[in-house]
């Protein structure tokens, strides 16, 4: 007996006064089947019910999002340099528009080459910092002939890069007043155990921290917020960019312009879609 008939004989049975829980048995159906079937019969009346059913059949109906909205996926991603989608979706319900991650991912996937995540490595805990100053890292992005000599304030994830043209300790030195010129101070410096951050630098440190802690080697987990926002230099801004000696100028012309754009405009995700700029805006900090 296929379904229509098991419909036609539920309602027969129905009329007849027999229970719902008789006609389950009699059909070889649930018995909240055949309930939601009697209602929508006397609601709409057999004939039409049974229109509805055949029809409702016919195929699974794909809810597909309008073009226009696509078009804005794309653009979104595009103008705020291959972000993820948890950042698009909140850039979206901020114009008024509810789209779930997953569905924006299924659209990126048509128009880019997704990269596939890792999963990062257990490691030492990172120090959790609890307010600003309390926490900064620091490390080094090799440009070529240029050196970016890069800060992280992990807790406020304000960040600072300077241009430099060796991994000397002088070097790394002139980077700390540089950018200790805006931090001010903090409890923890945290670096690599690279040679940029010896000698000069270690004895300069002093000036703007009280402690400086060296991160073990080959555990990048130990420095977890200050590579998480070199990838995203590299990814965002410089990509494979190199530069000679003689362009350090312009590398630093590119930072600024990109940490303009990082403080103010790029949502973070762990600021709760804040810039860096808003988040210490609305915390009232220093």
């Amino acid at each position: 007996m296929d379904s229509i008939a098991q419909i036609h004989v539920a309602w027969a049975l129905r009329k007849q006064q027999v229970t719902v829980l008789e006609i389950s048995k009699q059909v070889g159906r649930h018995r909240a089947t055949v309930y939601r079937w009697l209602k929508r019969i006397r609601a709409v009346g057999l004939e039409e019910y049974i229109d509805q059913y055949r029809n409702a059949k016919k195929g699974r109906r794909v809810r597909k999002t309008h073009a226009w909205v696509e078009r804005r996926v794309v653009s979104l991603r595009r103008e705020y340099r291959n972000c993820c989608g948890q950042k698009i979706a909140y850039l979206l319900e901020q114009e008024g528009i509810k789209l779930s991650v997953s569905t924006i991912y299924r659209i990126l996937s048509r128009h880019f080459k997704l990269r596939k995540h890792s999963r990062t490595a257990k490691g030492f805990p990172v120090q959790k910092a609890t307010h600003p100053r309390q926490v900064i890292q620091m490390d080094t992005v090799d440009l070529g002939e240029v050196y970016a000599y890069t800060a992280i304030d992990t807790f406020t994830r304000e960040a600072q890069v300077i241009m430099r043209s060796t991994l000397q300790s002088a070097d790394g030195e002139a980077a700390l007043h540089q950018i200790m010129n805006y931090y001010g101070h903090c409890d923890v410096m945290q670096t690599d155990g690279g040679s940029e951050f010896k000698g000069d630098y270690a004895e300069a440190v002093t000036l703007y921290a009280q402690r400086h802690r060296v991160a073990r080697p080959y555990k990048k987990n130990d420095q977890a917020f200050i590579e998480c926002f070199n990838g995203t230099l590299r990814r965002e801004h410089f990509h494979r960019a190199q530069y000679k000696a003689s362009e350090l100028s312009l590398a630093q012309r590119q930072a600024d312009q990109y940490l303009e754009y990082y403080h103010s405009k790029r949502p973070h995700l762990a600021l709760d879609m804040l810039t860096p700029a808003q988040f210490v805006e609305v915390s009232h900090l220093p």
